[in-house]
């Protein structure tokens, strides 16, 4: 059996998975693994094997300690890299700007092209190309393969793609809409058509993919025409820490009035607002328990939350003409039946009607939440971002 490992590197962590890119949906991790704390005196690596976990705590000075740990500890258990017939290495990358539309071979050329763009995901692409780096020390012999969040919508449309930001700075500083969470938005947009039982030709959805993080695309025949992300993935909807869409002259504002510095804003609208910012917290059941509790800030976040996403999801049905589908997926939108419940609540005009029974199910794989004689089917669809790599990687590397 092929497998290929899946590398998601962040500033602090490096996640992994060691998956088989012939299945086609469901757990699809042969091995999975974090290693944490990089560059703190507590780090740690846990890998899970065949229902175990099993970890180890120790100082794990950068990324290239840590993954050489992790790729030990893996060996140990014989299912390393080098032990099994693992094709190629799949790396997540955030940013691939006008640069990458699709999956892309790694050369030193593409991670120059990668490096060049920083500027646009200064959080994020460092970390990403640390884990390339040295995952091609270690993994000489294996082809690596960058699929990067923007990827599925680098052809938006330019109405779409384009903001009214005068010409000429646009073109200079590469400022346009680029969208996130591709490589979610692509793989559930495409298992729907399948569930439907419909061609992917005939079939206008929504996807909203809500987690800590949170966006939203329109995809019409299986191509996305608008999303909610912009040049960075701040915009759009509220979440976790982040603001989502706002007014920018606050920033102006906040410069001026509050004496705050450029970046003291970066991080109060990255990290510190959303639903952390208003109610204290940022994961959806503490919020839930606050809100049963009585607390009137954290029914406040809730209901900023989800009028956000109604507005969206408004604008969206309009932009798509006709909505064949809605689709939930990641953490928020697996799990919490009260987000979808009041996302599209009161919207039977609009043909879509929640059987209750069905969208309070627990989430178990693929499956459609709305009455049997609603006219736009209503699905919750878990996501599998590594699944996605992982296929898009082994197809990369077999050219």
């Amino acid at each position: 059996m092929s497998y290929v490992l899946v590398i998601n590197s962040g500033s602090s962590s490096i996640k992994f998975q060691i998956v088989d890119p012939s299945s086609t949906a469901g757990d699809t991790a042969f091995v999975s693994g974090l290693v944490e704390k990089i560059g703190e005196r507590g780090g740690k690596i846990t890998v899970t094997y065949r229902g175990e976990k099993h970890t180890s705590n120790q100082p794990i000075r950068d990324h290239r300690g840590g993954l050489q740990l992790a790729v030990a500890m893996l060996d140990s258990l014989d299912a390393g890299p080098t032990q099994l017939d693992v094709v190629a290495v799949g790396h997540r990358v955030v940013h691939g700007g006008q640069t990458f539309s699709g999956p892309a071979l790694i050369t030193d050329e593409v991670v120059e092209q990668i490096r060049d763009l920083i500027p646009l995901a200064p959080l994020h692409n460092p970390a990403n190309i640390d884990g390339i780096q040295v995952a091609r020390d270690l993994l000489p012999d294996i082809p690596h393969v960058a699929v990067f969040d923007t990827g599925f919508f680098g052809d938006l449309p330019a109405a779409a793609a384009t903001y009214a930001v005068n010409r000429e700075v646009a073109e200079a500083n590469q400022i346009r809409r680029y969208g996130f969470h591709g490589t979610s938005h692509e793989f559930v947009s495409g298992q729907v058509p399948g569930i439907l039982g419909r061609d992917a030709a005939e079939v206008n959805q929504i996807v909203l993919h809500l987690g800590n993080g949170a966006s939203c695309s329109a995809v019409k025949a299986g191509a996305p025409i608008d999303t909610s992300m912009g040049l960075t993935p701040l915009a759009g909807l509220v979440m976790g820490t982040r603001t989502g869409d706002i007014d920018p002259g606050i920033i102006f504002h906040l410069y001026r009035h509050a004496g705050m510095s450029i970046d003291e804003i970066d991080t109060l609208f990255n990290r510190s607002s959303g639903i952390k910012g208003l109610s204290g917290v940022n994961d959806f059941r503490d919020l839930h328990k606050k809100i049963s509790k009585g607390d009137e800030l954290a029914k406040l976040a809730f209901d900023v939350y989800i009028t956000q996403l109604r507005r969206y999801i408004g604008a969206y049905m309009i932009t798509l003409g006709r909505v064949d589908a809605i689709t939930f997926t990641a953490g928020v939108g697996e799990n919490d039946a009260a987000t979808r419940a009041a996302a599209l609540a009161g919207l039977e005009t609009y043909g879509i009607t929640l059987d209750p029974e069905r969208n309070a199910a627990p989430n178990d794989g693929p499956r459609v939440i709305t009455t049997d004689d609603s006219t736009v089917t209503v699905l919750v669809v878990p996501t599998n971002e590594e699944l996605a790599i992982a296929q898009k990687s082994a197809e990369v590397a077999a050219r």
